[in-house]
């Protein structure tokens, strides 16, 4: 079961996390936020586990599994 939350943020921190969500490959801010999440949270997996759970995360999206 997925929850959805609101953020709020100033004008100049949306528009600078847009321009780096962008730069990054991620299509919108909600998937570079999420990311920046998982990143904090699993921080201590290794390369190989991050890739993997990327991969899960993603076909996992693409097929409306969340």
């Amino acid at each position: 079961m997925n929850t959805q939350i609101n953020l709020r943020l100033p004008n100049k921190m949306l528009i600078s996390a847009k321009k780096k969500a962008k730069n990054k490959g991620f299509t919108t801010i909600q998937e570079y936020i999420k990311e920046i999440i998982r990143t904090d949270l699993f921080d201590t997996i290794t390369k190989k586990e991050e890739i993997l759970i990327k991969k899960i995360i993603k076909i996992t999206e693409k097929n409306n599994l969340s």
